[in-house]
């Protein structure tokens, strides 16, 4: 009977071994592959977050140009929005539809990068007016124009300083050529 328990014993004793080293490789491979996309979403947000005057070639930055005469531009369209409005009550809201043009498709591509930020951007933009407020022609072109800024300031675009004030003497500076042409509602339903 002693022999036979310590037979038993011996394949249980090495069994025990295979198993802890498998465990331990799966453990390192699982905390290895955690510091690789540790590593990676680092390298990631550092570069998305770096200055614009840092020395590194990113390919998200495009530059601009004044287009060709006669080049058609590039029309980028955003998908449907439903924002609620500013009004009392808060029972009003909108749902539009907006195309953005912009100077070329390479200026396009560069404004898919940044899409959650400019959607953002936009709901945040259109919220704050009211339904009187954006139903008048006059209030939807401001609404275009503050989405035009939107957009140049997520994409980094310089825009024109504002006007002076009167009786100050500062002259106003311009700003390059901005991609960003236009604002174009292909849909603005208030309800």
């Amino acid at each position: 009977m002693s022999s036979a328990a310590a037979t038993a014993t011996a394949p249980a004793a090495e069994g025990a071994p295979k198993k802890s080293k498998k465990l331990l490789f799966i453990i390192i491979g699982v905390v290895l592959l955690a510091l690789i996309g540790a590593g990676g979403a680092l390298f990631i947000l550092k570069k998305n977050t770096a200055e614009p005057g840092d020395d590194h070639d990113e390919e998200s930055a495009v530059e601009y140009h004044a287009p060709e005469p006669g080049t058609p531009p590039t029309f980028l369209p955003l998908d449907s929005m439903v924002v609620n409005l500013a009004d009392p009550g808060g029972n009003r809201f909108v749902q539009l539809a907006i195309t953005l043009q912009v100077q070329d498709a390479k200026i396009s591509d560069a404004i898919k990068v940044y899409m959650p930020s400019i959607r953002n951007g936009i709901l945040m933009l259109v919220s704050q007016r009211t339904a009187d407020e954006i139903l008048k022609p006059e209030g939807k072109e401001k609404l275009a124009a503050a989405i035009i800024e939107e957009v140049s300031m997520v994409m980094g675009y310089e825009l024109d300083e504002a006007e002076p004030e009167e009786g100050t003497k500062k002259r106003r500076r311009r700003a390059p050529p901005n991609p960003m042409q236009g604002v174009l509602f292909s849909s603005f339903i208030v309800q």
